[in-house]
C-alpha cells in the first residue's frame, strides 16, 4: 500500500538570466570517482562493461536548460491539441533506494542537481518513494523520518512540490524488506501471515501483487493467493454458508501454474470451470476479499486525513497481459471479477467514490502496437474500461508510466491525457535515474514538457538549434490543494 502527500511549494517569480552554466552530471550506484571538480556531480551507470557517465547543464538561477542531443534520439512529435494539457500537473519520480535502510540519503548532490534541472524544465512536484521497512525499521511505534526529511527540506528549497509516497510493502530492486519487526513476526507466527500459493510458497516480503510475484516467468497469468491457513479458513467458511461445502476445501484444482499458458489448462479456457457455479462461486468469493480490503483501507485513510484539505488516491495495476482472451485471466487471479456479466471495475471505481478518492493508473505509455502478439495484451482496451468505469462513477483519475522505456511511449501519454472522455489532471513520469538523464531520453522528456507547457512546436528543429536544446522560458509555481495517495 502507498500514500502519498502532495505539499504546496513556495511561490517565487523566475526571470530569464544570461549566467554562466554549471555542468551538473549524474552517477548512479556506490563507486566513487576522486579527482572531479567541485561542480560536478555525477551518477554512473553500467552499460555493455562499462560506466557510463550520464550529465546535462543547466544554470541554478536561469529559466534555461540545455541537454546533450544523440542522432538516435527519440523525440515526441509535436501533436494537435484535442484537449488543453495546460492544467495537467506533470511530477517525477524520485529512484526507489533515494534514502536507504539505514535512513542515509544516496546520491544526495546529485539529486539536488536533478531536482533543479526539473524545476527548470517546468515540472510541477517530485514524487519521494518512503518504505515503512526503512521509517519504522526497529520496532512497532518507533520512527526515523530524518532520511526522508532531508529530501523534503531540499525539494521545499529548490521550489517543487513534494509528493510523498508511503509504500508498506517490500522491495526487490533495490532490496529494501519490511520492517525487522513485522518480518520476525512472519517467521514465528503459526500459520504465517503472507498469503501464499499451492506450492505454500510466499510473496518473500514484497506484498505488492502476491498474484504476479513471479516475475521471471511471464508466460503465465499469475496464481491464486488463497492457500495460507487463514485464506483456507474462510474459503471453507463461505462454502458451507452458501451450502456447498465440498467447495471451500481448495482453490482451483484445474488453473494454470505461474510458467504455464493460461489456456494450457480447463480453467481459464472458453467453457471451462471459471464459467461454471464453482468458479463464480470461487471467484465472487476471492474478488469480494479485494473490494473489502480496498473499502477498509481506504476508510481508514480517509478517516485519518478528514479534516485537513488531503486528497485521497488510490493506485490500481494495469493487467494487461491475456487481456484479449475471454476470461481476462491475469485479471482474475488478481481479485478482478463480477458475476452476471458487469463490470469487474465496478466494485472498485465505486469504493473509491464512496471514500471521495483518485485513482491512479499506471501504463499510461503502454500501446497495443508494441506488444507481444503471443500474449494476447491490450493495454489500450483495459485502459479504456478502468477509465469508464471511473467516469460512471466520477471518480477523478490521475495517470503513470510502467517502469520501463517503451517505444513510441511519450506520443501514447500524450494521447491518454489529451483524452476528452475523462480528464487526467496529474501525471506522475517514473522515474529518476542514470537512464532518465541519459541524452537519448533526457532530450526526450524535455521535449514532452513543452509540449504538456503547451510550447508551440511545429518540427524538431523548433525544438533544437544543432546540438543544443533552445532555451525554454517558465513561469512560477502554482499553489494547489494537497493530495494522498493509497494502493
Amino acid at each position: 500500500m502507498e500514500v502519498s502527500v502532495i505539499g504546496n511549494p513556495q511561490t517565487k517569480k523566475i526571470y530569464r538570466t544570461e549566467l554562466t552554466y554549471r555542468e551538473l552530471g549524474f552517477r548512479f550506484g556506490s563507486q566513487v570517482i576522486s579527482g572531479e571538480s567541485r561542480n560536478r556531480v555525477s551518477f554512473l551507470t553500467h552499460q555493455s562493461s562499462k560506466w557510463k557517465e550520464i550529465k546535462i547543464q543547466s544554470s541554478p538561477r536561469s529559466v534555461r536548460c540545455e541537454a546533450i542531443v544523440s542522432d538516435q534520439a527519440p523525440f515526441l512529435k509535436p501533436t494537435p491539441k484535442s484537449r488543453s494539457l495546460e492544467g495537467v500537473k506533470l511530477f517525477v519520480g524520485l529512484p526507489l533506494d533515494t534514502v536507504s535502510d539505514c535512513n542515509n540519503v544516496n546520491h544526495l548532490k546529485a539529486i539536488t542537481a536533478g531536482l533543479k534541472a526539473l524545476k527548470l524544465l517546468g515540472v510541477e512536484g517530485i514524487e519521494l518513494p518512503i518504505f515503512w521497512g526503512v521509517v519504522e525499521k526497529e520496532a512497532p511505534g518507533k520512527y526515523e523520518w530524518s532520511g526522508y526529511l532531508a529530501v523534503a527540506e531540499i525539494v521545499k528549497k529548490v521550489g517543487l512540490k513534494l509528493h510523498a509516497s508511503l509504500s508498506f510493502h517490500g522491495s526487490k530492486n533495490p532490496e529494501i524488506s519490511l520492517p525487522d519487526w513485522v518480518a520476525k513476526i512472519g517467521e514465528e507466527a503459526e500459520g504465517g501471515i503472507y498469503f501464499t500459493d499451492r506450492y505454500g510458497l510466499g510473496p518473500d516480503g514484497e506484498l505488492r501483487y502476491p498474484s504476479h510475484q513471479h516475475e521471471t516467468n511471464l508466460s503465465g497469468a499469475g496464481e491464486f493467493q488463497c492457500y495460507d491457513k487463514h485464506m483456507l479458513s474462510a474459503l471453507k467458511h463461505y462454502a458451507v454458508s452458501t451450502g456447498n461445502p465440498l467447495w471451500g476445501l481448495g482453490g482451483p484444482h484445474d488453473a494454470p501454474a505461474y510458467d504455464q499458458q493460461p489456456h494450457s489448462t480447463p480453467f481459464f479456457s472458453d467453457g471451462g470451470s471459471w464459467e461454471s457455479q464453482y468458479g463464480d462461486f470461487f471467484l465472487t468469493w476471492y474478488s469480494s476479499l479485494l473490494t473489502s480490503h480496498a473499502d477498509r483501507v481506504l476508510s481508514v485513510a480517509s478517516s485519518a486525513f478528514k479534516g485537513t484539505g488531503v486528497s485521497l488516491c488510490g493506485k490500481l495495476p494495469l493487467l494487461h497481459q491475456w487481456n484479449k482472451l475471454r476470461s481476462h485471466p491475469s485479471e482474475l487471479t488478481a481479485g478482478f471479477y463480477s458475476s452476471g456479466g458487469h463490470d469487474r471495475y465496478e466494485a472498485i471505481a465505486e469504493i473509491f467514490a464512496k471514500n471521495s478518492c483518485r485513482m491512479i493508473i499506471p501504463g499510461m505509455d503502454l500501446s497495443d502496437e508494441h506488444q507481444s502478439p503471443a500474449s494476447l495484451s491490450s493495454p489500450e482496451s483495459l485502459l479504456a474500461h478502468i477509465k469508464t468505469s471511473c467516469k460512471r462513477q466520477g471518480v477523478v483519475v490521475s495517470g503513470q508510466n510502467s517502469a520501463a522505456l517503451v517505444p513510441g511511449g511519450f506520443e501514447r501519454i500524450v494521447e491518454n491525457l489529451k483524452d476528452e472522455s475523462v480528464g487526467v489532471d496529474l501525471f506522475t513520469y517514473q522515474r529518476m535515474g542514470a537512464v532518465f538523464f541519459s541524452p537519448e531520453h533526457f532530450h526526450a522528456f524535455t521535449v514532452f514538457v513543452r509540449n504538456m507547457n503547451q510550447f508551440e512546436l511545429s518540427s524538431y528543429d523548433q525544438a533544437v538549434e544543432g546540438d543544443k536544446a533552445k532555451t525554454m522560458s517558465i513561469g512560477s509555481g502554482t499553489t494547489g490543494a494537497a493530495s494522498l495517495q493509497t494502493a
